[in-house]
């Protein structure tokens, strides 16, 4: 029998997958611009997000293990996938609208949808919340250096 912890693991690693349709060109914009000198990290970005999508998905394995197969469940569901499919679209639609601003705005949403899903997700599990808490930290991040980005590569908001 395939278990819930599966079909979310495989259904979250799908969406990440998705996250590799770049054009060189795309990328070729993107690494031509100026950094803040303390974006010293960028290296473990990809790992960092690796991070945070497990935990997120065994989030949303616990807040599904509560009350599967209910309506309230499956709500619960379509916003976690919501939330990734933000979050994995940040660096595509970005890089292909060559729009810094494109990127804050989505990161501003993820970070938006974050807050609403952890607050709504306290209720039925503490530790599901607290598994959404990395995503917290490090989406608010991302958008900030996402605008220090356009200050430093006005041409490129």
């Amino acid at each position: 029998m395939i278990q819930s912890w599966m079909v979310i693991g495989a259904v979250t690693f799908l969406i990440a997958v998705g996250s590799f349709f770049i054009t060189p060109r795309d990328v070729k914009w993107f690494a031509r611009l100026t950094r803040p000198r303390w974006l010293v990290f960028e290296p473990l970005i990809p790992l960092i997000w690796t991070v945070i999508f497990i935990c997120g998905a065994a989030s949303a394995n616990i807040v599904w293990q509560h009350s599967p197969g209910i309506l309230r469940s499956w709500i619960f569901m379509g916003l976690f996938l919501l939330l990734e499919i933000l979050t994995v679209s940040y660096i595509p639609v970005m890089l292909r609208w060559r729009s810094l601003r494109i990127g804050e705005i989505i990161g501003s949403i993820g970070v938006i949808l974050g807050v609403l899903l952890t607050i709504a997700v306290v209720p039925i599990s503490k530790l599901a919340a607290l598994l959404l808490v990395p995503y917290l930290i490090w989406s608010p991040v991302g958008t900030y250096t996402t605008e220090e980005l356009i200050q430093l590569n006005p041409q490129d908001a």
